[in-house]
């Protein structure tokens, strides 16, 4: 805590672009932990991370995708238990389809989906946000 305010909370994750099978679709995860809530990959940062790597550890972790990040989507802001949250996301193309989560006691499922279905889908405002800036979803 610094002058008063608590530490933020800083993050990172991906709007991932399938390929082949999963080509015009992202990849979204289903999780248990806060839920059910469906929700693009993301995670902490560790100590001495950069967003980008966190964004791909997070992303490999939580779906089994390797991906590389080809620009940057945005920021999500938002309070967890009175501490602001940060994410930062970035769009990254898939280099496989994801063999699924490596710790499936928080990460339930993965999918690819439309873009259109994956803002209708998503449990988040936030998310939903982004995905729809990202490609130009016309917000109800």
């Amino acid at each position: 805590m610094r002058g008063g305010l608590p530490d933020p909370i800083f993050a990172a994750g991906g709007i991932v672009l399938g390929r082949e099978a999963n080509t015009n679709k992202i990849l979204v995860v289903h999780r248990r932990r806060y839920g059910p809530e469906t929700a693009l990959p993301k995670g902490k940062l560790v100590q001495g991370e950069s967003p980008a790597d966190a964004a791909l550890r997070e992303v490999a972790e939580e779906t089994g995708c390797k991906a590389v990040i080809y620009d940057y989507a945005g920021t999500t802001h938002y309070l967890v238990k009175g501490r602001p949250k940060v994410v930062f996301y970035f769009i990254m193309e898939a280099v496989d389809d994801g063999t699924g989560p490596s710790d499936e006691r928080e990460i339930e499922a993965i999918e690819w989906m439309e873009p259109s279905k994956a803002f209708s889908a998503l449990t988040h405002r936030q998310d939903r946000g982004l995905v729809a800036a990202v490609f130009g979803i016309r917000r109800a």
